[in-house]
C-alpha cells in the first residue's frame, strides 16, 4: 500500500492547491508530505482517507466543507474512486491496480521485500549505526533481564539493517569491579582448594562462576536467624582485592583472567543458542581509564570546574532542572584523589568508539533505571564539543519480572536465561508428543528449541519497550493468540497449504487476469496488509521498537487465516482464481517469514 499511499498524497495536495486558488485562500502551497494518510474505519468508507481538520483554521472552513470540495476537485483517478466521508477526503482504491504490484514486488525481491520504500530506496541507507546491548557482568549467567536486553537490542539491529543501515553490533563486558572480587573470594574460600572447575562439576562456566557469587552473599550475610555467622569484614576483603587487582598483582590477575574466561565462554554459548551476535566485543577492564584525559582537557577549557574538595564536576542544572535537589545539580567526573568514575569510562569509550568506527548514531539498549545516567553522558559528550554526540539515544526498556517478584542475582533469585529456555524447550516438547505430531515435524528436538525461543523473544518483544512486564512462561508458550507459536504455527501452517495445493496440479499465476480475480473482503484485507509491511519496517527502523512489526506480523497471520477460511484454493472452481489464491499465498509467507525473522521467531516448515 506505499506506493498507492504516496500517490494518494499527490492527488489530494494537487486538490487542495487548486481549491486554495478557487476559493481565493491566502497562503503557501501545499506540499503531498504535509498530507497525513491512514486507513479508512471501515471498507465500505474507502480504503485510505486524508483528514482535514489541519486546514480548518488557516482555511476559516470546517473540516466536512474542505473535505467535500476536495474531493469534488479530486475526482475520479486512475487509483480509483475518491469520495469525502465528513471531514475525510477517502478513496476506493482500485483493487486489481493496486493489487498487481504489491504482489509483484514480494514475488521479485523475496527475503529483501520490506527494505524499499515507494522510491524504490532503502529509507536508512547511508545512515551508520552502533548499537550496544547485553553488557554481561562476568560474576554471573545471563538472566531473564538480559533476555529483553538481548532480543530488543537483536531486533533492532535486524530491523535498521533491514532499512537499509550499516549497523554495528557492540558488546561491553563488565570484566572488573569489586562484583567481580566478590566472585573470585568465594572461589577462593570454597572451591580453589578442592581444585573445582566447571569441568569438574559438569556445570557451564557462567553458571559455576554465578554460584560462587551467590555463595559469597551467603557467606557475607550468614545464616538466616544467627547473626553471628555474618561475616561483615568480607566487603572490604573484596575491596582488597580489587586494590591488588588494580595494582597488578599477579596471582589476582591470574584467578581474574581464569574465571572471567569460564564466565565469557559460557555467556557466548547462551549467545550462539540464542540468536545474538556483535561485531565487536568491548571489556570493562580495557575502556575503565579512558575519559579521564577528555575531562582535563575540558577542565582546561572552562567546561568543567574544580570544587572546593578538589574533584572534578559539571554543573547539570540544564539536565535536572532547577527545582530538583541541589545536591543533584553536580557531576562528579573525577574524585578528589584523581580517580576515574563509572561516567568517565563512559565518556571515553564512546569516544574511542566513534574513532574505531564513524557512526553517525549510538544507540544503548540499557534498563529505564540508567535514564539519568545517559541524559547527563550525553550532555558532557555535547559540551565537549563532538557533533556526533546529537546522535546518542537510549533505547530505555522496563524492567522484566516474574510473578514471584523482583529479581536479585546475589539472593541466587535470578532465573538464568539458560534454565529458561531449558524449561521453555521442555513444555514445547511435551506440547508436540501431546499433539501426536513428534513424527510428523522431524527432528523434534531441534522443532522444540525452536518453539522455545520464538515464544520467548516475541513476548519480550510485542510490547513497547518502555513498559515494565510481567513474564509468564506458559502464556508465552501458547500456539493460540498473540504468541511466538502462534506465527510458527501459521507459517507451518500455510507452508503445508502451498504443498496440498501444488500437489493438486494448481499452478501459480501472477498475471494481471488472474489477480484481478482477488476481490473479496478477505483476499483485499490481506493484500493490503502485505503491502503495508514496507512502512512497518521503516517506521520500526525510526522508532527502534520492534513491537510495531510484532503486531503487524500478529494482524497479517490472523488475516490470512480468516482469508483461507472463505477463500478456498483447492476448491476456488477455477483455475485462474485457485492459481491467484496460491499466488497470494505464497507472497503471504514471504512476508511472514521475512517480519518473523525481525522479531527473533525461527520460522518452522512443519510444526
Amino acid at each position: 500500500m506505499a506506493d498507492s499511499k504516496s500517490e494518494f498524497k499527490e492527488i489530494i495536495a494537487k486538490a487542495v492547491n487548486e481549491f486554495i486558488k478557487a476559493k481565493g485562500i491566502e497562503g503557501e502551497e501545499v506540499k503531498a508530505e504535509a498530507i497525513v494518510v491512514q486507513a479508512a474505519p471501515n471498507p465500505e468508507m474507502g480504503d485510505l482517507g486524508a483528514p482535514m481538520f489541519a486546514f480548518a483554521k488557516s482555511f476559516r472552513m470546517a473540516p466536512p466543507q474542505i473535505a467535500a470540495g476536495v474531493a469534488e476537485l479530486a475526482g475520479e483517478c486512475s487509483l480509483g474512486k475518491i469520495l469525502a466521508v465528513g471531514p475525510y477526503v477517502n478513496i476506493k482504491l482500485d483493487k486489481a491496480g493496486a493489487a498487481a504490484p504489491i504482489l509483484e514486488a514480494i514475488a521479485k525481491q523475496g527475503e529483501n521485500y520490506g527494505s524499499f520504500n515507494q522510491s524504490g530506496k532503502k529509507p536508512l541507507e547511508g545512515r551508520k549505526v552502533m548499537i550496544e546491548f547485553s553488557s554481561p557482568n562476568t560474576n554471573k549467567p545471563l538472566h531473564l533481564g538480559h533476555v529483553r536486553n538481548d532480543a530488543l537490542g537483536e531486533s533492532v539491529s535486524r530491523i535498521l539493517k533491514a532499512a537499509g543501515a550499516d549497523v554495528y553490533k557492540v558488546d561491553l563486558i563488565n570484566n572488573r569491579g569489586v562484583h567481580i572480587c566478590k566472585s573470585m573470594l568465594a572461589y577462593k574460600m570454597f572451591h580453589e582448594a578442592k581444585g573445582d572447575t566447571p569441568e569438574s562439576l559438569g556445570m557451564k562456566g557462567d553458571h559455576f562462576v554465578g554460584q560462587c557469587y551467590v555463595e559469597f552473599d551467603k557467606y557475607l550475610k550468614g545464616e538466616k536467624d544467627k547473626p553471628e555467622t555474618a561475616h561483615p569484614e568480607a566487603n572490604q576483603m573484596a575491596e582488597d582485592m580489587l586494590i591488588k587487582w588494580e595494582a597488578g598483582d599477579r596471582e589476582v590477575r591470574a584467578l581474574w583472567e581464569k574465571m572471567n574466561k569460564w564466565t565469557f565462554d559460557g555467556v557466548k554459548e547462551t549467545y550462539a543458542r540464542t540468536g545474538i551476535s556483535f561485531d565487536k566485543y568491548y571489556f570493562e577492564s580495557e575502556t575503565y581509564l579512558k575519559g579521564k584525559d577528555e575531562i582535563l582537557k575540558g577542565l582546561e577549557k572552562g567546561v568543567f570546574f574544580k570544587a572546593e574538595d578538589g574533584s572534578v564536576r559539571i554543573d547539570v542544572t540544564d539536565v535536572v532542572g532547577k527545582g530538583k535537589d541541589e545536591d543533584n545539580h553536580e557531576k562528579v567526573l573525577l574524585r578528589k584523589d584523581g580517580t576515574s568514575v563509572y561516567i568517565t569510562q563512559d565518556i571515553g569509550t564512546a569516544i574511542s568508539r566513534h574513532s574505531d568506527w564513524s557512526f553517525n548514531q549510538l544507540v544503548y539498549v540499557v534498563a529505564s533505571e540508567q535514564n539519568y545516567h545517559f541524559k547527563i553522558l550525553f550532555h558532557i559528550l555535547k559540551k565537549l564539543g563532538f557533533d556526533w554526540a546529537e546522535k546518542l539515544y537510549h533505547l530505555s526498556y522496563g524492567l522484566v519480572n516474574l510473578p514471584s517478584g523482583r529479581m536479585k542475582s546475589r539472593e541466587g533469585t535470578v532465573v538464568d536465561a539458560d534454565d529458561l529456555i531449558d524449561s521453555l524447550h521442555a513444555d514445547a516438547l511435551a506440547a508436540i508428543k501431546e499433539r501426536g505430531r513428534d513424527e510428523e515435524v522431524g527432528d523434534v528436538d531441534d522443532v522444540a528449541e525452536k518453539v522455545a525461543l520464538g515464544a520467548l523473544h516475541y513476548y519480550m518483544l510485542q510490547a513497547t519497550p518502555i513498559k515494565d512486564m510481567l513474564f509468564n512462561p506458559a502464556e508465552s508458550l501458547s500456539f493460540n493468540g498473540n504468541t511466538g507459536p502462534y506465527l510458527q504455527y501459521m507459517g507451518a501452517r500455510i507452508n503445508s497449504i502451498l504443498g496440498k495445493a501444488k500437489a493438486s496440479g494448481i499452478k501459480t499465476d501472477s498475471s494481471a487476469e488472474a489477480v484481478a480475480m482477488l476481490s473479496s473482503e478477505e483476499e483485499w484485507a490481506l493484500i493490503k496488509l502485505l503491502g503495508d509491511y514496507p512502512v512497518v519496517v521503516e517506521k520500526g527502523a525510526e522508532n527502534l521498537d520492534p513491537s510495531v512489526v510484532a503486531a503487524y506480523v500478529y494482524d497479517t497471520a490472523k488475516a490470512f487465516s480468516k482469508f483461507y477460511q472463505t477463500c478456498s484454493i483447492v476448491n476456488a472452481g477455477n483455475d485462474k482464481l485457485a492459481g491467484a489464491r496460491l499466488y497470494l499465498a505464497e507472497c503471504t509467507l514471504q512476508v511472514i517469514k521475512n517480519a518473523m525473522n525481525l522479531v527473533l521467531v525461527p520460522y518452522l516448515e512443519k510444526m
